[in-house]
């Protein structure tokens, strides 16, 4: 990926030229990447099995107000025939949520019974080369049981590593994209518009069946610091347990509540 002897501005415009959705990126990101510098790309996940390769990238930019600007690049043969195709995002949660949805091809690239691929596993985070994602085929009871027991599971706490990146605004995209009626209200999302820094963590992951179709579910907490020094959560659940399989997002802020949000999407859909 790194070419000795490649400008930066070479290599960004063969980014952005080879990337299905460069009109995406924010204007503001194309205008600071115009200073850069230097550039190191290198390999993050990489995820291959029967009928589906997916790779994801890291390309980090030095920039002439000496900071540093990084784009995700998904890479993936899910185009017609299997073609290789190439996505970018600013962020690596981003970047994590488009590989999670990415299905096998199939003979009908149309064709909404095509397995999707299991969900993220601890590898993306860890940064650890190739994923050995495990099969997730199991009848209902199996997932019952797992969501069920994750409900009263106790969690080794880890230390928490804040990024300060405009929190605030991702807290309210985070909110934004909620679509459960219950989600948290303004005595959630006004002290989060004081965040200054945050983390975010896949707390869980499972792929499955639910009623005999298939069905992804996963937990990413997004813990925030705030400006007093408290610490505060939002937990979103992400699943296809719809009735169309569409992709839905839901927030809560508590993590009881999303579990248990999860074990009733499991049951009922």
């Amino acid at each position: 990926m790194n070419d000795p002897y490649e400008t930066s501005e070479t290599h960004l415009e063969r980014l952005l030229g080879r990337a299905l959705n460069s009109f995406d990126l924010p204007d503001t990101v194309i205008e600071r990447l115009d200073s850069a510098l230097a550039h190191a790309s290198s390999l993050r996940s990489s995820h291959h099995s029967a009928g589906l390769h997916r790779e994801t990238y890291r390309h980090t930019y030095l920039l002439a107000d000496s900071t540093a600007l990084t784009l995700w690049e998904l890479v993936h043969n899910t185009g017609r025939d299997g073609a290789e195709q190439h996505e970018l995002y600013t962020d690596e949660y981003e970047v994590r949520l488009a590989a999670s949805r990415l299905r096998r091809p199939s003979s009908d690239p149309l064709d909404p019974t095509a397995p999707a691929d299991p969900l993220f596993g601890s590898r993306f985070e860890s940064g650890l080369g190739v994923s050995l994602d495990p099969s997730f085929e199991s009848d209902l009871a199996a997932d019952l049981d797992l969501l069920s027991g994750l409900l009263t599971a106790p969690q080794t706490p880890l230390p928490r590593v804040y990024l300060p990146d405009n929190s605030a605004d991702h807290a309210r995209r985070v909110l934004r994209r909620a679509e459960n009626v219950d989600r948290p209200g303004e005595e959630v999302a006004g002290p989060l518009r004081a965040a200054f820094a945050h983390q975010i963590t896949q707390v869980f992951g499972r792929y499955g069946h639910v009623e005999g179709k298939d069905a992804g579910f996963t937990l990413y907490e997004h813990a925030f610091l705030l400006f007093d020094g408290t610490e505060t959560s939002l937990w979103e659940v992400e699943h296809t347990a719809t009735p169309d399989g569409r992709h839905m997002c839901e927030v809560y802020a508590a993590q009881s509540t999303a579990r248990e949000a999860m074990e009733l999407r499991a049951r009922v859909r």
